[in-house]
């Protein structure tokens, strides 16, 4: 009885989030009283932690709790891999990528766009480019293509401006350079005079 009674708490608190939030907090509450350990609950609870509330660390709670109940739900992955690189939890996103890699039944091709998003906030836009086509192989729709296709432009358009700005750099440097030898020589002129 009660697990029926949990999974229709649960049904309701994702069928009314995020568009009646008050509803779906209630329903999200009685469905964790009477299963505290519901990956699904848990997962929708950090959701709203940290898109409604804002509040990382116990996003990051809720969903490190459903992962200690089950690592085999691919589902909890992507998200977390999300809220992990937002908050600039590198090298444990990185972690749970290459974890997220092992699961049976995972979306390869999320968890390649997880790994390039990682590399895009990261700047190492060359590896960005790397992850996000070998998320296109994986994909298993168009419009999932489409989208990947969308953000291999925006990182072109990052690593482009990047280069322009380390070469604005080095021409910079250089007429400092030349600057420099200009300014010695005329101090040594002047000194001989």
């Amino acid at each position: 009885m009660e697990t029926n009674l949990n999974n229709r708490y649960l049904f309701r608190a994702l069928e009314t989030y995020p568009w009646e939030l008050e509803k779906a907090m209630e329903a999200l509450n009685y469905a964790l009283s009477y299963e505290p350990e519901n990956v699904k609950a848990l997962c929708l609870m950090a959701k709203v932690q940290v898109e409604q509330m804002g509040d990382y660390e116990a996003a990051k709670e809720y969903y490190e709790k459903a992962l200690a109940v089950r690592l085999d739900i691919p589902d909890v992955y992507p998200d977390y891999i999300r809220l992990l690189v937002n908050y600039e939890d590198f090298e444990e996103a990185q972690k749970l990528i290459d974890f997220a890699r092992t699961v049976k039944g995972i979306d390869k091709a999320g968890i390649e766009l997880a790994q390039g998003t990682l590399f895009e906030a990261i700047g190492e836009f060359e590896k960005a480019e790397t992850a996000l086509a070998e998320a296109k192989q994986f994909a298993m729709n168009n419009e999932f293509i489409h989208f990947v296709d969308e953000v291999i432009s925006r990182v072109v358009k990052k690593r482009q401006a990047k280069n322009n700005k380390a070469r604005e750099k080095e021409v910079l440097q250089k007429e400092e350079a030349v600057r420099a030898d200009k300014n010695w020589l005329l101090d040594r002129l002047n000194n001989l005079l």
